[in-house]
């Protein structure tokens, strides 16, 4: 029964409410208590979350919870004592899931007393969510000895503290750090031998990442280039990699990640540099199979040389399939169509590098540049296993909006393009491509408008 359910239910028999007092899940926000969200009476909204939460808690005293959830958006600057008072009725023995999100409007952000983390209320938490709190007492909790998942986001502390609490919660599996501005060292212990996955998203001040993790597996991190280090990476497979607005996000992928995961058999690159000139490296992804590039500039200099990404290629003998995304299709400047100057479609060949085990090719946003068509042409040429090379001038046929059955919109100056580049497929491609090879072209339609 869900929580609200439950509660109804209370309201119309004692049986149901002494069944709701023992209620073990509690999810409390302004959405699940059903409190009508409206600007112009957010005082009013907050005294009105605090007395349902407040009642709520006190009828659930002593009962025990498996599972807490509080979050406080939209209600601001929720008085510190409130909280206070709920997480010492709510982190009872035997808790497992615990979930704290505070919205404030002036800073100052809670501060997680780690008094209620007492030995007996902590060792049963599996898994544990802040979101914009402070956590300065982290590293004073004491051991952890359940905590599997790991989440925060927007949270003050530092990585000595944070280095503190890690080490005591040793059967940790996956662990999220988010937007945590005050952290510009991250160290993960080699204490954490069950670590599976490691996501590292928006923490500006960040330098350094250190993970001695022995099994890590997953890595994703989105922020500017820094030095990571992720031990002897034997175990990690996967990787993303997001640099919004690094202009040598490419190099430092084609040049250090074949170091920092030398055993990755997935990667995840996505850049929004408006530059695209990827170096010929000796490095290599050995063991790479997937590899997945997105690039989100919204306007795309005629400098922009998609051939370059041929580099990738080279470096990676045992490719299966690699996926390339425009996620941000516009006019090109450097349209192949409106060049006039002899067999422009003919690459200048970075190397005679075949790709042998090549098998699906997938371009999304593909576009009229002369050198997306280069590209292209060299990957017919040189890739004699190539089963499937799907071009797609849309903003992604496979990433649709499956339960509403819609395409990602184009603009007007996409849907040109998307012209242009069927033209140009079926000027420089199509008579290249062999018998042996799927071509799916796709042209944008009804539902991308």
């Amino acid at each position: 029964m869900q929580m609200q359910d439950a509660a109804l239910a209370a309201c119309v028999s004692r049986s149901f409410l002494r069944s709701w007092r023992c209620y073990p899940k509690l999810m409390l926000s302004v959405d699940s208590l059903h409190i009508k969200e409206d600007a112009s009476r957010k005082d009013e909204i907050k005294r009105e979350f605090i007395s349902r939460v407040d009642h709520i808690l006190q009828n659930h005293s002593g009962m025990g919870v498996k599972a807490f959830s509080l979050h406080t958006y939209p209600c601001s600057d929720v008085h510190p004592s409130y909280v206070d008072h709920w997480l010492q009725i709510a982190i009872t023995p035997g808790i497992e899931n615990f979930e704290l999100s505070m919205f404030g409007r002036h800073g100052t952000k809670y501060n997680f007393p780690c008094s209620v983390l007492s030995s007996e209320r902590r060792s049963s938490i599996q898994s544990f969510f802040l979101a914009v709190c402070s956590f300065h007492s982290a590293a004073q909790v004491g051991c952890m000895s359940s905590l599997t998942n790991l989440r925060l986001h927007s949270v003050n502390v530092t990585g000595e503290e944070l280095y503190g609490f890690l080490s005591n919660s040793c059967a940790l599996k996956q662990f999220y750090l988010s937007n945590c501005e005050d952290i510009i060292w991250l160290k993960i212990p080699c204490l954490l031998k069950q670590l599976d996955i490691l996501h590292v998203f928006g923490c500006l001040k960040l330098q350094m990442i250190e993970s001695n993790a022995p099994k890590l597996s997953t890595f994703s991190y989105a922020g500017d280039a820094i030095c990571i280090s992720l031990g002897d990476a034997l175990h990690v497979r996967r990787v993303d990699f997001r640099h919004d607005h690094s202009p040598g996000a490419l190099y430092y992928a084609r040049t250090k990640l074949p170091l920092i995961a030398p055993k990755v058999q997935t990667l995840v690159l996505s850049t929004r540099s408006e530059t695209v000139n990827t170096p010929i490296a000796s490095c290599k992804f050995l063991q790479l199979k997937y590899l997945e590039i997105v690039l989100c500039a919204p306007i795309f200099p005629s400098g922009y040389n998609f051939y370059s990404l041929v580099s990738f290629l080279d470096a990676s003998p045992a490719l299966e399939t690699f996926v390339l995304r425009i996620a941000l299709p516009t006019i090109r400047p450097d349209s192949i169509i409106e060049d006039s100057g002899g067999d422009s479609s003919r690459p200048q060949c970075l190397s005679e590098q075949c790709h042998d085990r090549l098998k699906n090719v997938m371009i999304t946003g593909f576009c009229s540049a002369k050198s997306m068509i280069q590209l292209t042409i060299h990957i017919i040429e040189k890739t004699k296993s190539l089963m499937c090379l799907t071009l797609d001038t849309t903003r992604g046929h496979d990433r649709r909006f499956a339960k509403i059955d819609k395409c990602l919109r184009l603009s007007k100056d996409a849907l040109v393009e998307a012209e242009k580049a069927r033209v140009a497929i079926q000027r420089y491609v199509e008579g290249r491509v062999p018998s042996t090879v799927n071509l799916r072209v796709i042209e944008p339609c009804s539902k991308c408008i």
